[in-house]
């Protein structure tokens, strides 16, 4: 029973332990950063993990390669632009907020508020379609009703 546990646990927290030891730099504020950048960055081999939590070999080489640029002294910003260069957009997690991509996350909001003019239309429309006294039988229409009921 504790073997299924053990493996169990195991299973769950592969994806977590996916940096190896001997990838982590010694500096702790640094390795810091590298984990932080890690976590931005997608796993273009997975495409829907990042780079911290997949196994794969890309990724390993990409946690190996965001290493090397910040002992070489570059900033957050340039390692994420140097990943962006090579492999675009789409090797971020959160993708930015300019050129096309801005019509992306404006779409969301604008068809929600398209959809709420539209509803708040469509409801007062019907209000308005009512016509007044129209359900009101005729004459004729009371005296058949009446006719059909006495059978």
């Amino acid at each position: 029973m504790m073997k299924r546990i053990a493996l169990i646990v195991a299973l769950i927290a592969a994806p977590a332990l996916a940096v190896e030891p001997d990838e982590m730099l010694v500096d702790p504020a640094l390795e810091a950063r590298a984990q932080a950048l890690d976590d931005e960055l997608r796993c273009v081999k997975c495409q829907s993990e990042n780079i911290a939590s997949s196994n794969a070999d890309w990724a390993r080489d990409a946690r190996l390669l965001v290493r090397q640029l910040i002992t070489e002294g570059k900033s957050d910003a340039e390692v994420i632009d140097f990943f962006v260069e090579r492999y675009g957009e789409y090797v971020r997690m959160t993708p930015s907020t300019r050129g096309a991509n801005l019509a992306l996350w404006l779409a969301g909001p604008a068809m929600l508020i398209f959809a709420a003019f539209a509803a708040i239309a469509f409801v007062r429309g019907r209000a308005a379609a009512q016509p007044e006294g129209g359900d009101r039988l005729s004459e004729e229409e009371q005296a058949r009703l009446r006719q059909i009921l006495d059978e």
